[in-house]
């Protein structure tokens, strides 16, 4: 990518904030990164289903490798300090946060993602509002599930001691990840600027996480007023909407990159959308914990009939036309391998899975659906649990192994047929530009998992070398509203971009055969909740 910009020295710098770990990289001019550091936290599980983060753990996480980052790129003899022009945010979406204006501090801690303990608050919603699961989604594009952030609040509200005290006295703030960040990076419940000059934090999100709270109307990008009334949630606690790339605040003293603009910020599987390029009728798949995989629809809103739902792909600029996008959620993918390791030992580290799985030449049979804490997209069933179905006495940890790829790739599967069938599109002469599942994530280093993937899919897998998409997507939008990079440089793809293609082998017989295998062990996961005694 050529950059519009006279100086060599222009550097982009991208936090991306995960599930389970923050990270920050830096880019040249050309997009490709020169440096980066990634540093864990820690996963709280105080009850079944349950799972939580210490917002303030994250924040020091970030703190840490964004300083690391830059002093490896020093090392290494860039001038960061002075060309660094700008940073961009990806976040985990979801994830729940409300904290004290005043104080700064967490009110408790943040309500992840996949948590599924406001159940009965989603089954109250559902008896009590005329719509029922899908009672939002033509204003919204969500059904009503644990998945997303208000139910979270709801549940802070009625649980959590000082929460609905705090948001009567006006002084709660909800955020996403996104916000939190920003808030603090921004100054908080107030710091000084180098001018001494006292600041507060903004109090912002990008209108691709809001699209994922339930509150979000798609057609206006604003808060919906009438949501807002029908859950009881004051609009005074909600950030600011804003397009993915503009200038969002500047970094205050007291962190690393003090005094360089935020101006850019997606979820996560937006800025992967971003990352990869993705033009209307375009589909990628990220695999991390989970898997999201994302079907940019440009500028029109398509409301699923099969299971997916309606969101936001980007929109670069506040006066950007906004893309929109089909997306099927999947809650375990990655996350299960990290099962096999840590609970079943099976396997002493994630990379061994690999080998362990290519050991056998199939299965064996065995079907496993990783419904852990329920299934999301396309089936949407909380009371589903994980089965491992058709054991024998000659199975071994190389079939389990196999299965529990097999298992990721299925679910990916199972979204994208349902995204043909949203748009009408069926057969292979009709699905001639989305043919190709863009993929990126950590689990994507498993090439034996793309090669199901591919196999499955009956469709070619493109991996590009560098898999962390997310981080690049928020570094175009970053460098887009400063300047560095133009739309069209971004779209028309970076010099010397290097993929891995992953062909189909599997004909076509086979492949239907597993198929309905699959689905009868997913039939088998459902009405299960109950057994958690």
């Amino acid at each position: 990518m050529t950059s519009s910009a006279s100086s060599q020295d222009f550097f982009i710098g991208a936090i991306d904030q995960g599930t389970t770990s923050s990270r920050f990289i830096i880019y040249d001019r050309d997009a490709k990164a020169i440096a980066s550091h990634q540093v864990e936290f820690t996963q709280y599980y105080p009850d079944i289903g349950w799972l939580e983060h210490d917002p303030k753990e994250i924040l020091e996480s970030v703190r840490i490798c964004t300083a690391k980052a830059l002093d490896k790129a020093t090392a290494d003899g860039y001038n960061v300090d002075g060309g660094l022009k700008a940073i961009g945010i990806s976040n985990q979406r979801e994830t729940a946060v409300i904290w004290s204006k005043s104080t700064g501090m967490p009110l408790y801690n943040a309500i992840v993602w996949m948590d599924v303990r406001t159940s009965p608050i989603c089954r109250n919603l559902e008896n009590r509002l005329a719509g029922g699961k899908t009672h939002f989604v033509e204003t919204c594009g969500l059904q009503i599930s644990t998945y997303f952030s208000a139910t979270k609040i709801l549940w802070l509200i009625e649980n959590v001691y000082g929460v609905r005290e705090a948001i009567e006295s006006g002084d709660a703030l909800f955020g996403t990840i996104d916000s939190w960040l920003i808030w603090n990076l921004t100054g908080g419940c107030g710091s000084y600027d180098r001018e001494e000059n006292f600041v507060q934090g903004v109090h912002v999100t990008d209108c691709s996480n809001a699209s994922r709270t339930m509150l979000m109307n798609l057609k206006t990008l604003d808060w919906d007023r009438p949501s807002l009334d029908e859950l009881g949630i004051s609009i005074a606690i909600l950030p600011k909407i804003v397009s993915n790339s503009e200038i969002l605040g500047v970094i205050s003293n007291g962190w690393p990159l003090s005094g360089v603009p935020i101006t850019g910020c997606l979820g996560d599987q937006h800025a992967a959308m971003l990352g990869h390029r993705c033009k209307k009728g375009q589909i990628k798949s990220t695999y991390g914990t989970g898997a999201f995989i994302l079907l940019n629809t440009g500028e029109e809103i398509v409301q699923s009939n099969h299971g997916l739902l309606t969101t936001i792909a980007y929109k670069l600029g506040p006066n950007a036309p906004t893309n929109y996008a089909l997306e099927g959620s999947i809650a375990i993918a990655g996350a299960v391998v990290q099962w096999l390791r840590d609970s079943l030992g099976i396997i002493r580290s994630a990379d061994e899975i690999e080998e362990l799985a290519a050991s056998v030449e199939n299965t064996g049979g065995l079907y496993f659906v990783p419904a852990f804490s329920g299934l999301f997209a396309p089936w949407w069933r909380d009371d589903a649990r994980g089965v491992c179905i058709g054991i024998t006495r000659s199975t071994n940890k190389g079939h389990i192994a196999r299965a529990t790829l097999e298992g990721i790739c299925f679910q990916v599967k199972d979204v994208i047929d349902a995204m043909h069938r949203d748009t009408g599109k069926h057969s292979d002469e009709e699905v001639e530009e989305d043919c190709i599942l863009r993929v990126d994530g950590g689990a994507t280093v498993n090439n034996l998992l793309m090669q199901i993937q591919a196999d499955l899919l009956g469709r070619p897998v493109v991996r590009p070398l560098d898999p962390e998409i997310s981080a690049l997507g928020a570094a175009y939008a970053a460098g887009l509203a400063v300047g560095v990079w133009t739309e069209e440089q971004i779209f028309s793809g970076r010099n010397g971009e290097e993929i891995i293609n992953f062909l189909p082998k599997l004909d076509e017989e086979q492949r239907e055969k597993k198929l309905e295998a699959w689905h009868e062990a997913v039939q088998k996961t459902f009405n299960l909740a109950h057994l958690n005694f």
